[in-house]
């Protein structure tokens, strides 16, 4: 089926557009098979929506002679269309509905989008695992790059390269693998270079009701801390639950086969939960009554900020074990695909400064998100609007953007990047022209030909105007770690993101804007 038969009516006339920020306009609606486009009659200027960005519509037919189609996109804007005519309210409506939802990867809009000075014929991404493996100067002799899942067989979720204990060859990987869920073996995802410490990550050990055991999985783990007094395992589940987890066929290491290692409970939430947190903050955010009791209560009531906490706690408790005491660490909750990445991730940009770069940053979300093989088109398939709830909704990613905002907001010097970095990278995960975030992992990117047939997002962003823009004019590198306040009265609600459309977002934008001017005038003024 061809992207136009999906397009019930293609153009209508004398169309009201609201949106925020912006007086009713009429003009004319053009839907395409990616946009829709509005074309300002008295200024001629043009309002383009990639279709991808709809969350859900709601129509309104007051009457036969017009109806009014309200659009809630996934970045939380809520706009309005006064469209002439019952039958072509309809069908704006069907068209909107089918081609926003579109479930074929090749047939969304990257696959079509040549931006001018971006080439398919450009490396894709930032950098591969070899020359990560190079530049982090870990010891050759303890750590080596392995392709054991070069065609994907061992883990569909990660990629085909990983970094791993030189002492464990390939055949007790595959081992290795068959033991933990999803195949998704421990791999070392960071090296401290100031003690030797490293962060590893993985999915559970499949130990199941009658406690089995792999002994490649306890000789993998036990060649990490190689001589070391101990390391930590930090579950992202409770206790309670890995307990349940092995009545299902999980579970966890027990102490008696994994000599020299602690583990370590530290509950975060997933999936429904954080869903569901996410639509209540992001209605608590849409609330107009004015009444401050009633905004406060629904803020606390949406859990959201406490998500936040426990997420930069827990990772502040990875950073402790690793920068502070010098242990390494393992880090998984279940799958391995969202607490574990969002936890690392997070400790990384604690502890290292080249995370905190502007580049830094990118790659390290390359690595631990997209690479790593967080299922993007799962979790980020609907954002806080959308009636059709699926399963594995959740916005992990958000609440990692979130967290690294709080970051940013507690060390405004430390961090090379800006605030409209996060902002970006919040909408483009949820709706984009890049091909960065399709697909679930980097096995099914190359099933479509993602990386040869689209732009990536990273590279674009280090383009030198968008460079420019997205990068932290007042940035001061240092060395030390960004210990974060995860004290209830230091974190903040991102009102950048969840009240960006609001008349208050707007002027803080507008002040933003005004202050990078005048620090880049002033950068100019003293290099003279």
């Amino acid at each position: 089926m061809e992207l136009s038969d999906h397009i019930k009516t293609a153009n209508v006339e004398d169309v009201v557009l609201r949106r925020p920020f912006h007086p009713p306009t009429k003009g004319t609606l053009c839907v395409t098979g990616h946009h829709l486009l509005f074309s300002d009659r008295e200024t001629d200027r043009q309002f383009l929506l990639l279709l991808r960005n709809i969350d859900a519509i709601e129509k309104r037919l007051p009457g036969a002679s017009s109806g009014t189609i309200t659009i809630k996109c996934k970045d939380l804007c809520v706009l309005h269309l006064d469209i002439p005519g019952m039958e072509q309210c309809l069908n704006i409506a069907q068209s909107i509905e089918a081609l926003s939802s579109l479930e074929c990867v090749s047939e969304m809009y990257p696959f079509f989008y040549r931006p001018h000075n971006l080439s398919l014929a450009d490396q894709w991404g930032l950098s591969n695992l070899e020359q990560y493996h190079a530049q982090m100067e870990a010891p050759q002799e303890r750590w080596r790059v392995s392709d054991v899942n070069r065609s994907y067989t061992l883990c569909p979720s990660y990629p085909p390269t990983v970094i791993v204990p030189k002492v464990i060859d390939d055949n007790m990987l595959s081992k290795v693998a068959k033991f933990r869920q999803g195949g998704r073996f421990p791999v070392l995802c960071y090296y401290h270079q100031k003690n030797g410490m490293v962060i590893m990550r993985s999915s559970q050990p499949l130990t199941g009701p009658n406690r089995k055991r792999c002994r490649e999985d306890e000789l993998l783990l036990q060649a990490v801390i190689d001589g070391s007094d101990k390391g930590y395992i930090i579950d992202t589940r409770s206790s309670q639950q890995a307990q349940q987890a092995r009545m299902t066929g999980g579970g966890f290491e027990s102490k008696s086969n994994y000599t020299g290692w602690k583990r370590l409970h530290r509950q975060m939430e997933r999936g429904k939960a954080l869903q569901e947190s996410f639509i209540k903050l992001v209605e608590a955010c849409g609330d107009q009554s004015n009444n401050m009791d009633r905004w406060l209560s629904k803020l606390e009531n949406s859990k959201w900020l406490s998500h936040v906490q426990t997420a930069l706690s827990t990772a502040g408790l990875l950073v402790e074990c690793v920068e502070r005491d010098g242990h390494s660490v393992l880090v998984h909750g279940s799958e391995g695909m969202d607490s574990s990445l969002l936890i690392s991730t997070l400790a990384q940009l604690i502890m290292d400064p080249q995370c905190r770069t502007l580049e830094g940053f990118l790659a390290l979300l390359e690595r631990e998100w997209v690479e790593a093989g967080h299922p993007f088109q799962y979790r980020c398939a609907h954002s806080a609007y959308s009636h059709a709830r699926l399963q594995q909704e959740a916005p992990v990613y958000l609440l990692l953007l979130d967290c690294v905002w709080q970051l940013w907001r507690q060390f405004p010097l430390a961090m090379g990047f800006s605030e409209a970095l996060l902002l970006r990278l919040a909408t483009e995960a949820y709706a984009s022209s890049y091909g960065t975030f399709l697909c679930n992992n980097d096995q099914e990117r190359c099933t479509f030909g993602v990386k040869d047939k689209t732009c990536c997002l990273f590279r674009a962003l280090l383009r030198p105007k968008e460079r420019d823009f997205y990068s932290n004019p007042l940035y001061e590198p240092t060395e030390l770690a960004v210990w974060p306040s995860v004290h209830p009265q230091s974190l903040q609600l991102w009102r950048g993101f969840f009240l960006r459309w609001t008349q208050h977002a707007q002027h803080l934008e507008q002040a933003q804007e005004e202050i990078r001017n005048m620090i880049r005038e002033w950068s100019r003024l003293t290099l003279r």
